[in-house]
């Protein structure tokens, strides 16, 4: 056989963009976030987005040794090990590592952040194959793995309000929208409307919360960047956002003594915890997505749904652990929900006697 031809399995695209430089967009369109949280929460929360970094690139470049036994034969093959680590370092870990530190909150302690991006990296990505190929979002895994073995980032008291107070004169105990605690921020019984200006929970302005989650504003300009750059879907964010409003504005509605629908009711629910930043940053990671159309919309609509419902009963951010759960179906999705393969036609079947 003549060996300049390359036979290779379709789709056979051609195109300027690999995974570094989609992970570098990523990292471009995350620092408005990571800035506010500068600005929000002080030098700790930018501590805790270079721990988390630091933390996830460590330890894939420990995975990847060992398992490319650089530590056998004394050693030797050490910089070999090294040098290939180099050439196959995508950024994906730096994006995990920034995604797992904005959705903490700022008085996260910074052994939490580690032991989190340990998890993160080593056991849901590199345990299984490393870059495409972890079955869950890593970041939101390990949030849910910090979440559940620390309950320091569960109380009220690792939330804590940016440095400057809320544009509009409201009660102290109002100024909440942690992801543990929605109680003091979204609409109560008998009064359907915010416990928080509109402009603060879209600013971050006297908001607790997560370091990247607060300020929608930043997550808004990641979004364009991101859609600019041709990285994401510029539908995908927003159906999402919209069925997620919606269904939470009709489950609002049940909620109070005089059934009631208002604007009220839908702009605080979208406009509080983290659920712009996980429909701009996480449910359209590229791995843990379906890959056709039809499942991408079933998948987000779905997602948004539970969401809301959970949400709605809980009373508290769950954004991650729906990520967690509907990334197990993704599976699913993509087997029943088949793409049509390019230049499909659908034969004719004749009927019998002709």
């Amino acid at each position: 056989m003549d060996n300049s031809i390359v036979i290779s399995t379709p789709p056979h695209v051609k195109a300027k963009q690999t995974t570094k430089s989609i992970m570098l967009d990523v990292v471009i369109a995350l620092l408005p976030c990571a800035i506010c949280g500068l600005v929000y929460f002080g030098w700790q929360a930018l501590m805790l987005e270079l721990v988390a970094v630091a933390s996830c690139v460590a330890s894939e470049f420990v995975y990847f040794f060992i398992a490319n036994k650089g530590f056998s034969n004394k050693c030797r093959d050490a910089k070999a090990v090294c040098l290939r680590w180099w050439k196959q370092f995508d950024l994906t870990s730096v994006v995990t590592g920034l995604i797992l530190a904005l959705i903490l909150p700022p008085a996260t302690a910074w052994y939490v952040v580690i032991i989190g991006s340990i998890f993160a990296i080593a056991v849901v990505k590199m345990f299984f194959g490393g870059t495409g190929k972890n079955l869950v979002n890593p970041a939101a895994t390990g949030r849910v793995f910090a979440f559940l073995c620390f309950a320091a980032i569960a109380a009220s008291t690792a939330y804590t309000a940016p440095n400057f107070g809320a544009l509009m004169d409201v009660e102290s105990s109002f100024v909440s929208s942690s992801a543990t605690n929605l109680a003091g921020l979204l609409p109560s019984k008998g009064d359907p409307t915010s416990n928080l200006h509109i402009l603060d929970l879209f600013l971050g302005t006297g908001v607790k919360g997560c370091i990247g989650e607060t300020c929608k504003l930043a997550i808004i300009v990641g979004y364009i960047y991101l859609c600019v750059r041709n990285v994401i879907k510029w539908w995908q964010p927003l159906l999402f956002t919209a069925v997620f409003g919606l269904t939470a504005w009709l489950m609002g509605g049940f909620f109070y003594e005089k059934y009631t629908l208002d604007i009220a009711l839908f702009l605080p629910n979208i406009l509080s915890g983290g659920v712009l930043f996980a429909a701009v940053f996480m449910f359209t990671d590229y791995v843990t997505s379906p890959k056709g159309v039809i499942g991408q919309l079933v998948y987000l609509i779905v997602s948004a749904i539970v969401l809301a419902l959970l949400r709605y009963y809980t009373h508290i951010e769950v954004a991650s652990f729906v990520i967690l759960l509907m990334n197990l179906f993704i599976p699913y999705f993509d087997k029943f929900l088949i793409r049509k393969p390019f230049g499909f036609k659908r034969e004719k079947v004749q009927k019998e006697g002709k």
